[in-house]
């Protein structure tokens, strides 16, 4: 009986021994989860940038890229222009002009056909008179209506003084009349008349002008004018 268990025994022993041989040995824990976990960090894959990011961040460095260069070359550009600008206008005006003066002037003729200036007419003594006009008629004269107190005949421009102003305006004197009204100097102004007739005894600083019509007289009428001699 005895004999049966002891080779029980070593039966089971060498059992066990074969198992224990043929099993292979079976790392710590600890060893193994660090074997696990380098395993798994090798093998995961490396994080990848997703490809429209990339693409978008691309263009827009491009985009502003482009815009730096289009403002650069817009900058130049205004440069240029400016600088042209300041070359072309400014720097001709600074330019002294020559002077003019420098070359004589050639002379200029003046042509023989050219109008010669009149001189201005000189007048002299003057007196303010009344003034009438009359007409070649008996009633107004005298019997010889149509001839003067100095042999002439009577014509536009004849005018007859009282006495007393034939001292100082004597016959064959030139003189202007002026109207101080001013309401007939269109008819008198510019006009030169002469002394050939005098008027009645009883008249004094009196001027009458003879005119072709008695309308002519009558709306002359009576006025007072100065009269200037002409030298």
């Amino acid at each position: 009986m005895l004999k049966t268990l002891n080779r029980l025994i070593q039966t089971v022993a060498l059992l066990t021994l074969g198992v224990a041989a043929a099993a292979p040995a079976l790392p710590a824990p600890a060893l193994a989860a660090d074997a696990v976990k380098d395993v798994l960090i090798s093998m995961a894959p490396a994080p990848v940038v997703p490809a429209p990011v990339q693409a978008s961040a691309a263009q827009n460095v491009a985009a502003q890229n482009a815009a730096a260069e289009r403002t650069a070359a817009q900058n130049r550009a205004a440069a240029i222009a400016q600088a042209t600008r300041a070359v072309s206008a400014p720097a001709r005006a600074a330019t002294p002009a020559p002077a003019r003066a420098a070359t004589p002037a050639p002379a200029r003729t003046v042509p023989t056909t050219a109008p010669v200036a009149q001189a201005p007419v000189r007048t002299g003594r003057t007196a303010v008179v009344r003034a009438t006009a009359y007409n070649s008629l008996p009633g107004q004269t005298d019997s010889s209506p149509f001839i003067t107190a100095t042999g002439t005949r009577v014509r536009p421009g004849v005018v007859a003084l009282s006495r007393d102003l034939l001292r100082s305006f004597p016959y064959g004197s030139k003189i202007m009349l002026e109207d101080l009204s001013g309401n007939y100097n269109n008819l008198l102004k510019g006009r030169i008349f002469i002394v050939e007739d005098t008027m009645a005894a009883r008249k004094t600083n009196s001027l009458d002008i003879w005119m072709g019509t008695r309308s002519e007289a009558i709306r002359f009428g009576a006025r007072t004018l100065r009269i200037t001699a002409v030298r």
